[in-house]
């Protein structure tokens, strides 16, 4: 008789750091990947952190108007609206209905990238991604404005006049830099990047079967058995 290697499942606990930006729609379709592959994993708990990077850190703080960015971005429109036409093909597959032609300014993120922060220390920081990610994406919402800002924390439950006061001033900035800082040490250049367990990491907007031998492994919940056949 021989022998053969079975696998063997046991529960599992992950912690994955999520380095993105709000205004990245690449980060919005691999937000809805990475849900998708935990979904797979019910035996998986997961802890997710979302951490800060500013695709455009250089844009003034009330940002500008998307056309004269697509202009200094590219050689034409052409070549901006077939990017456009990939990411939307990409984004339906996933549920997402982008609507880049509402997008009237491109934002400076920073105030995005602290009410998120803030929003973590009440357990909230995954909604108000997603509620970034969707004013942005699907309302073409300015997403650099605090008053803007102030709104969306109010849908999510968060105080808006305490928010707002928040974000007019510099609380969460010395922490947002850093994590921006700590990304680049760790040669990060493009998002989503998904950092996971044990220094195992995954780059871009992959699809879940990418994640799922990963999580196995970065979770320590697949064990090699060798059993009799």
């Amino acid at each position: 008789m021989g022998r053969h290697a079975k696998v063997k499942r046991r529960e599992g606990a992950i912690r994955i750091d999520i380095v993105s930006d709000v205004i990245c729609p690449w980060c919005f379709i691999g937000k809805r990947r990475l849900e998708r592959a935990l979904a797979l994993r019910p035996d998986l708990t997961a802890t997710l952190s979302w951490r800060a990077f500013e695709l455009n850190p250089d844009l003034p703080s009330d940002g500008i108007l998307r056309a004269l960015y697509l202009s200094a971005k590219f050689d034409s429109s052409r070549v901006a609206e077939r990017l456009h036409a990939a990411v939307s093909a990409a984004g339906r597959s996933e549920g997402i209905e982008f609507a880049f032609e509402r997008i009237r300014r491109i934002p400076n993120t920073l105030c995005a990238h602290r009410l998120i922060r803030l929003a973590g220390d009440e357990g909230r920081a995954e909604r108000v991604v997603e509620a970034l990610f969707r004013a942005y994406f699907l309302e073409g919402l300015d997403i650099g404005d605090i008053g803007t800002l102030a709104k969306l924390a109010r849908r999510v439950g968060l105080n808006q006049a305490e928010t707002r006061q928040y974000l007019m001033g510099d609380g969460g900035t010395t922490e947002v830099r850093a994590e921006e800082d700590h990304a680049r040490r760790l040669g990060i250049h493009a998002v989503p990047y998904f950092i996971l367990e044990r220094g195992y990491a995954i780059s871009g907007a992959q699809e879940p079967e990418i994640f799922l031998p990963m999580f196995d492994i970065a979770a320590g919940i697949v064990d090699p058995v060798v059993v009799d056949a």
